[in-house]
């Protein structure tokens, strides 16, 4: 403003790319003005003082043509779409892809580093292609661990062991194709999750889930089925029927679904 110090700096954080978005280029990129530009050029130094003018141009509003999507060699178009909002025919708007990098960064499917956006200008038609770069990353989880604890015999002590595996891009759709096991169908965005814990005789756990985090494909409406099984015995393999006189197998089992 008239009468401060000329700042250099500050002039170009109110003009370009500020990070809290609070500059003249993220206003008129927020409303469709792809091929805008701002000029400041100073029109008179004298003395102490400097005038400076500000020379806008405009042009059209660009409107969104295609969106490409590069780089997804497991991953399946659809599952990268639903998270983009860019769409085609909507005016363009950087804090719309800015989102939109977020989300596919938060699906854990793609290398952060290496996601890139790249805006294709058509000024004679006044329209933008938006290219999606990504690089597929390994989502999927394993879980294996052992434990020594105390057993109910005197002296006595048991092994406790846990697996489990967690597949995050799981696709159920193609799970009878013969084609997409490599080593297990994915590509949907789906998660699939197996774990077991056993001890030997005395107790057992194994459960496994599916979730599907876009039931119908339209909303982001997540669902998911669960089954669960434990066992609980007092450690002897004699059934009671062939037990006369000694330890009998008794035992306690639990079988849900959710």
């Amino acid at each position: 403003k008239k009468g401060e110090v000329f700042n250099q700096t500050v002039l170009n954080s109110r003009m370009y790319m500020n990070p809290n978005g609070r500059d003249v280029s993220s206003l008129y990129l927020d409303d469709g003005y792809l091929f805008f530009s701002i000029n400041p050029v100073e029109i008179l130094v004298e003395n102490d003082s400097i005038d400076m003018e500000m020379r806008i141009y405009e042009g059209k509003q660009a409107t969104i043509n295609k969106v490409i999507i590069k780089g997804n060699t497991k991953t399946h178009d659809h599952v990268i779409m639903r998270e983009i909002r860019t769409k085609p025919g909507q005016l363009f708007r950087r804090s719309d892809i800015i989102r939109s990098q977020r989300e596919l960064a938060q699906l854990g499917f793609f290398d952060p580093e290496k996601l890139n956006v790249n805006p294709i200008p058509n000024p004679q038609e006044g329209t933008v292609d938006i290219e999606y770069i990504v690089e597929e990353r390994s989502s999927d989880q394993i879980e294996l661990s052992g434990g020594w604890g105390g057993g109910r015999k005197s002296g006595g002590a048991n092994i406790i062991g846990t697996f489990g595996i967690v597949f995050n891009n799981f696709s159920s759709r193609n799970f009878f194709k013969k084609g997409a096991w490599r080593p297990l169908p994915a590509g949907d965005g789906q998660r699939l999750s197996i774990r077991a814990q056993s001890n030997g005789t005395y107790y057992q756990s194994y459960n496994a889930s599916f979730t599907e985090p876009w039931l119908g494909g339209k909303r982001p409406n997540s669902f998911t089925v669960s089954v669960y099984r434990s066992i609980q015995t007092n450690g002897t393999t004699k059934k009671v029927s062939n037990c006369p006189g000694t330890p009998c197998r008794y035992f306690f089992k639990t079988t849900g679904v959710s």
